[in-house]
């Protein structure tokens, strides 16, 4: 894991940059949701950025924390038909991303900008060939 997260913040040329990264079960991360974000429900990541804010500032090289639910992750990669440890890989870009300002959530374009930058990620890290 510590490998595959420095390959993609090397990737994103922020190879000094620091990230705490949690795995956790179903229940935990449900609880970060509903606490945090007000979803009363189960997700497979959640990113908290260091970088945003009044205070954003003040350290730029800690980008902030991706917490996995490694439950939700299993199931993920069982239902695509993909190794667990790649669905973790993709997650752990994901969040990434979030941490570097990228929001899927924000637009239809801004959304087809990470997913593009997801797989290229994806893609390197996982040594596959891009079509």
């Amino acid at each position: 894991m510590r490998q595959a997260l420095n390959n993609i913040l090397e990737n994103l040329d922020c190879q000094n940059k620091e990230i705490s990264l949690l795995f956790v079960d179903d229940d935990s991360i449900r609880e970060f949701n509903k606490r945090y974000l007000g979803r009363d429900y189960p997700t497979n990541v959640i990113t908290f950025s260091m970088t945003e804010g009044e205070f954003g500032n003040i350290n730029p090289d800690i980008l902030g924390d991706i917490i996995i639910s490694v439950e939700t992750a299993l199931r993920d990669a069982l239902s695509a038909k993909i190794e667990f440890e790649e669905e973790l890989d993709y997650l752990m870009i994901h969040g990434i991303l979030h941490l570097l300002g990228y929001d899927h959530e924000a637009s239809e374009a801004e959304e087809k900008r990470m997913k593009k930058k997801e797989e290229e990620l994806f893609f390197a890290l996982n040594n596959y060939l891009i079509e």
